[in-house]
């Protein structure tokens, strides 16, 4: 049992790491499907366009899937149509800029492995680029071929060229490694801005390192007890509402945040040197809730009992 929990805890303290190579091997495998099912080169002048958009289209879709997927997003965004001081309060346009370019960043990841796998597996890249009739890009792929190369380069993605076949396999080959260099500068470019940007938000850090990892836990552990509060009142409130509506009974009272309560707690959070507050629900806990002036209190059930005529 203790070998059990032992094993569960690390994989626990490593969920990032294997939820990034579920990610890589989700994408890998994703590339592959796209390339043996549904990737069919035309050979012909539309070649450039239809590998750039298998190319990059599963790209942005994902980075759109990042965007929808991250709770931040919707923080950020939920009623700031309705009231635009939501995302520059009290002036501090630089915090909501900080906080969306946190949103990208993890929202780029998924792209990022797939322009990485696709470029590394070369099929995309050689058809898109065996169709490019850039005469310079012509003239340095093909200044050592024969003269079909220049007239025939869109067929060679599919074997069809009537170029020699050594010819013919040199030119694919060149492009697979055109594709497979401009894979691994991506890796090695996102791996760096990813060490850069690391070690530059370390370096500014308001808090110590041990803080930092208190912050963290603390963070999981509130979304989790969160996650069972709203499932808690949520199922209280619900069978109550039920139960008085068939037995034609007075609701008890179940005190709920109130509204302005509700809009301070969605808000995201800035950590501030002058007070260690670890959320916004923390810092609403300690401060205590800003009272509405429309509305001192949530009472569901009770807050109005007059009967409407």
């Amino acid at each position: 049992m203790d070998g059990f929990q032992t094993i569960l805890k690390f994989f626990m303290n490593q969920k990032t790491a294997i939820g990034y190579s579920f990610m890589a091997l989700l994408t890998m495998g994703g590339e592959r499907v796209f390339s043996i099912v549904a990737f069919r080169c035309p050979c012909s002048d539309e070649n450039f366009r239809y590998g750039l958009v298998f190319l990059f289209s599963p790209a942005f879709v994902l980075l759109v899937i990042g965007y929808f997927l991250n709770s931040k997003t919707w923080k950020l965004f939920t009623g700031c149509w309705v009231n635009p001081r939501k995302i520059f309060c009290r002036g501090n346009g630089c915090h909501y800029f900080y906080a969306f370019g946190q949103i990208t960043l993890n929202a780029l990841v998924a792209p990022v492995m797939w322009l990485s796998v696709a470029l590394l597996n070369g099929t995309f890249y050689e058809c898109a680029m065996s169709g490019l009739k850039n005469p310079a890009y012509l003239h340095a792929v093909c200044h050592t071929k024969s003269a079909k190369c220049f007239e025939e380069l869109h067929k060679v993605a599919c074997d069809k060229s009537s170029m020699p076949f050594s010819e013919s396999d040199e030119l694919k080959r060149t492009l697979q490694a055109q594709s497979q260099i401009l894979g691994w500068c991506v890796i090695v470019t996102t791996a760096l801005l990813s060490l850069l940007t690391t070690c530059c938000a370390s370096c500014q850090s308001k808090v110590s390192h041990l803080q930092l990892m208190f912050w963290r836990v603390y963070a999981e552990k509130e979304k989790e007890q969160l996650e069972q509060i709203f499932q808690l009142y949520a199922t209280k409130l619900s069978e109550r509402n039920l139960k008085c509506f068939f037995e034609n009974k007075e609701p008890e009272a179940i005190p709920l945040p109130a509204l302005q309560a509700w809009e301070e707690a969605s808000q995201l959070y800035s950590f501030s040197s002058s007070k260690q507050h670890y959320s916004t629900i923390h810092r609403l806990v300690e401060e205590g809730q800003k009272e509405n002036n429309e509305e001192r209190e949530t009472m569901v059930g009770l807050a109005d009992r007059r009967e409407i005529p």
